[in-house]
């Protein structure tokens, strides 16, 4: 086997980091992907690059793995993309495929342990490892596992995923991967490199994202097709629901397996992914603008305004505006430059973190009557804060319409929400509105919601919504 360099490892002994504040009180995804396979090209830079593009889809660590054939090179750390690799030198880190990861935590405890991609020997040599999702039969696999000898580092389901594909002892991953899609349930949207192989892999129902592009006739990995952009790549299709793609020096080859039922996360379309990207073939952006009109469609209200929550509200609002003649206009501006603001010991310092996010436009909202558009309510207390600023800059009525159903219940697939948190839950649509401090509130309804994305709505997981999950969950056990 070739070189690995511990000391290229960074931030495993680094302090841990203040806490995030959740962006603008939303639900967030916990991973994105990239994978390059493409020799001759600076595969390492290019990745960086790219995790530019998903970044929106964890902001707490990021890492790039790198493997020549013979070389395997491995750099992550705590942070930003952009803070990760400040200072690194890329001159160091060639090769012809590469993978990276970001992450958002769901424990602020063990942000550096859990940072990927994860790096491990095999009978087929080094292996490096990074996932999107959440195993709803991960305690079960891991007690498996333990009993053959695993030790566990991380609490991460990519090296659960790891272990399992070792434990079948095949001659070759590729029919390991067969056997685990069999055995891990849950979701996973999963890339892997080995010396001389680049893997993607999605679990059978396809619930969290993975598409294929080309970039100078090499093949690429990402969560979403905006990466592609950055790197000057072309968006091929989507990693289909239960299919494994190989890419190696012979091209690329699809495995499938059996019993697939496509059941997508429908939360990708209303506020995760990026508007600019192409989510199981649907354009993000203009499915939140059909959201809008439905919207329009289902409660038309009197105002002079229609204005965005910064930024995920945009492309719905103009919907919106688009169906109710309303003029659209920009009533908050979001302050880009402030980096991640912090978790606060007071509320009132919290109160200030949103306005340091968020300043309303008062030559906008004096006088108006004005309709703020969102994606979601989460706990509500963002939304509180910006309903009072909105009152404060002047605006004499504000009515909230939303581009989803009230989040009832919390998700098992690898989207950060959790049924306690969930104002929605404990309190009416009356409740909610008086304690946002809205004149009137309103949420899109399930089949509005399915049908501004113009696919059969049994292609989609909607758990969150109304409890019905795809594959069963530990409360259900």
């Amino acid at each position: 086997m070739g070189a690995y360099n511990h000391n290229e490892v960074r931030g495993m002994n680094e302090p841990e980091p203040l806490i995030p504040i959740h962006e603008m009180d939303k639900v967030k995804d916990e991973c994105g992907l990239f994978g390059i396979y493409a020799p001759g090209e600076e595969v390492a830079y290019l990745t960086y690059l790219a995790l530019y593009g998903v970044q929106h889809r964890g902001q707490d660590s990021a890492g790039i793995a790198v493997f020549d054939g013979d070389t395997f090179r491995l750099y992550k750390g705590v942070g930003l993309a952009a803070e990760v690799f400040n200072k690194f030198s890329f001159a160091k880190f060639t090769g012809h495929a590469a993978i990276g990861h970001v992450y958002s935590a769901n424990s602020k405890e063990d942000i550096a342990a859990n940072a990927q991609p994860l790096a491990y020997h095999h009978l087929w040599g080094r292996l490096a490892i990074g996932n999107n999702g959440c195993l709803v039969n991960k305690e079960e696999l891991c007690n498996k596992l333990a009993k053959k000898g695993a030790i566990f580092q991380t609490n991460t389901d990519s090296e659960v995923l790891a272990h399992l594909i070792a434990s079948y002892a095949l001659d070759n991953i590729e029919d390991a991967l067969v056997k685990m899609q069999k055995d891990a349930k849950g979701s996973y949207s999963t890339v892997i490199l080995t010396k001389d192989k680049l893997i993607g892999l999605r679990d059978p129902h396809g619930i969290r994202p993975l598409c294929l592009g080309k970039m100078n006739g090499h093949y690429v990995l990402s969560s979403e097709s905006c990466a592609f952009h950055i790197i000057g790549a072309e968006f091929i299709r989507e990693v289909e629901a239960g299919e494994i793609i190989i890419i190696d020096a012979n091209g690329m080859k699809s495995i499938k397996v059996g019993n697939v039922c496509p059941k997508h996360c429908v939360f990708e379309h209303v506020y995760i992914a990026r508007p600019d990207s192409f989510i199981d073939n649907i354009g993000v952006g203009q499915a939140r603008r059909n959201m809008g009109h439905h919207l329009a469609k289902e409660f038309p209200i009197e105002a002079d305004i229609v204005i965005p929550v910064p930024d995920s509200g945009a492309f719905c609002a103009l919907g919106y505006a688009e169906e109710s003649g309303i003029p659209y206009t920009i009533g908050m501006l979001k302050n880009r430059y402030i980096g991640r603001t912090f978790l606060q010991p007071s509320q009132k310092m919290r109160d200030l973190s949103v306005q340091l996010k968020l300043s309303p436009i008062k030559e906008e909202l004096q006088g108006k009557r004005v309709i703020m558009v969102d994606d979601s309510i989460v706990r509500g207390t963002t939304s509180r804060q910006i309903v009072q600023m909105l009152r404060d800059a002047g605006a004499t009525e504000v009515h909230m319409v939303v581009s989803s159903p009230p989040v009832l219940f919390g998700c098992y697939y690898g989207v950060d929400t959790k049924k306690d948190q969930l104002i929605a839950v404990k309190n009416s649509v009356e409740q909610t509105r008086k304690f946002i401090g809205v004149d009137s509130l309103y949420y899109l309804s399930m089949e509005g919601m399915l049908d501004s994305l113009g696919k059969s709505p049994e292609n989609f997981c909607v758990a969150c919504f109304n409890g019905k999950y795809t594959v069963p969950v530990p409360e259900e056990k």
